[in-house]
């Protein structure tokens, strides 16, 4: 089988393609052909080391991916050979995950992908649909699902991203007013497109003034990529009893709280990260995540603000470069 690897951290350059023993799935264990393979900032940055040192000898990167099922090993019941299925977590504890023909996964890292989906989609659902589901059940709801969250307003900073845009459009199916901050109006369209209902230029509007305007109360929930910038912002606007879900440190590591502030609303602050989530929590939201895909509500494309960018297999370290050079929408790896 075809596989790119790097057994050492260091730039793009570092990434070869070769040729492998194809593996065999043991107990509890998937085989999986890979058709699509998402591109993820957290690809990139375990292969320069800012995630902490190399574990092994040889790593297939790419947590996300689509593709169809060529085994299963024992005790494994809810996939069988032939079915299409998207990953979750596939290189997470593990040396090869989906920038390889064949991946072996542990059954839960394995989601039957819905009849509606195409490889595409599901190539995309892991990271950025996983963390957006888990940044929305942050508050006061634990599943999502129509009327999840009607009445309930969420700010969704940066959502021309593609958390951010799988956060508008889960918000949007749950029954949310969506806000959305943006840097541009080439970003705002983007936003729009994912069924945003209002978009603010932080650039060039008064973010606090503009959401004090739609939502007077405050908003319920914010989705945050960058508190270190923005979290002064969203203790301004959150309500009381609000919360602040934040799953990124763009713009740095370190965030100042203004204390009284957050206690005097009786704020929320919740960290976000995937690889460490209990297992009851990711089946949750793979589960909400294929109800939204089967209802149509959760799409990818230009039609719903998420471009998406093909590289074949052997361009891995391009579409690695694009994805730390902060490409618009989603990169794919296309294998099948």
């Amino acid at each position: 089988m075809r596989s790119v690897v790097y057994s050492e951290i260091g730039p793009s350059s570092v990434l070869s393609l070769v040729e492998r023993d194809a593996p065999v799935p043991g107990e509890g264990e998937v085989l999986v052909r890979i058709v699509r393979a998402g591109v993820n900032p957290t690809d990139w940055k375990f292969r320069v080391g800012a995630m902490g040192a190399l574990q092994y000898d040889e790593v297939a990167p790419g947590q996300d991916g689509a593709g169809v099922v060529e085994a299963v090993g024992a005790g494994v019941g809810h996939v069988a050979p032939g079915d299409r299925v998207w990953l979750v977590l596939a290189q997470f504890g593990r040396a090869f995950g989906t920038a390889t023909e064949l991946t072996v996964q542990p059954a839960r890292c394995v989601v039957p992908l819905p009849d509606e989906a195409s490889y595409d989609l599901g190539a995309t659902l892991g990271v950025p649909a996983v963390t957006a589901h888990r940044a929305l059940t942050s508050g006061n709801v634990t599943r999502l699902a129509p009327d999840a969250l009607a009445g309930q307003v969420v700010l969704v900073a940066g959502g021309a991203g593609a958390v951010g845009n799988s956060a508008i459009q889960l918000a949007v199916w749950s029954g949310a007013t969506v806000i959305t901050t943006v840097s541009g109006d080439e970003k705002a369209a983007l936003a729009r497109a994912a069924g945003a209902h209002h978009v603010v230029n932080y650039r060039t509007e008064d973010v606090v003034a503009r959401v004090g305007e739609i939502a007077p109360d405050g908003v319920d929930l914010v989705v945050e990529v960058s508190p270190t910038d923005n979290l002064e912002l969203d203790l301004a606007v959150v309500r009381n009893h609000g919360t602040i879900a934040f799953y990124a440190n763009n713009g740095g590591n370190e965030a100042t709280l203004a204390v009284r502030p957050a206690f005097a609303k009786n704020v929320r602050l919740q960290g976000v990260l995937l690889y460490f989530l209990d297992a009851d929590l990711l089946v949750a939201a793979t589960e909400d995540v294929n109800a939204a895909v089967a209802s149509g509500a959760l799409r990818v494309g230009d039609d719903v603000g998420m471009p998406l960018h093909h590289y074949p297999l052997a361009e891995t370290a391009a579409a690695h470069d694009a994805v730390e050079a902060g490409a618009i929408g989603k990169v794919l790896l296309d294998l099948g």
